[in-house]
């Protein structure tokens, strides 16, 4: 599968007082590396909002592991992927590293939506577009 790679500078804004990352700041950079992820391959998501009728992924599932904590001013390394995809819903995997070592494995489980056909206001899931598969199941 397709492996996205970028590098997040720790800012203090992202720290508790202790001046390590606090937890919940790690899943807003694993949702910002999910989006940058169908971005890497060429899909943006207001591009998917109006091909697709797409509107959004959100996240039904997710849990992490922590082993090396990281602090204000480190610079770490997020690598996002697809590890399976089923009808309308699929497992996203982020690994950080921190100095080459593994320092969090995350995981989420997603699912494609769009518009609910009696309210539209509202979302159903869907079926992952086979573009959207193909695209993210390259290596």
């Amino acid at each position: 599968m397709f492996v996205n790679r970028r590098t997040v500078h720790i800012e203090w804004g992202d720290c508790d007082p202790a001046g390590i990352v606090f937890y919940p700041r790690y899943f807003a950079m694993f949702d910002a590396s999910t989006m940058m992820l169908f971005e890497a391959v060429g899909h943006k998501k207001l591009d998917l909002m109006a091909k697709y009728d797409f509107r959004g992924w959100p996240m039904v599932d997710t849990r992490a592991r922590f082993m090396i904590p990281s602090k204000f001013g480190d610079d770490i390394v997020i690598e996002t992927q697809v590890r399976a995809f089923r009808r309308s819903s699929f497992d996203i995997e982020h690994r950080v590293l921190k100095d080459g070592k593994l320092a969090i494995e995350a995981f989420e489980t997603r699912v494609w939506t769009g518009a609910h056909p009696l309210d539209p206001n509202a979302m159903k899931s869907t079926p992952v577009p086979a573009e959207i598969v193909a695209a993210l199941s390259q290596s």
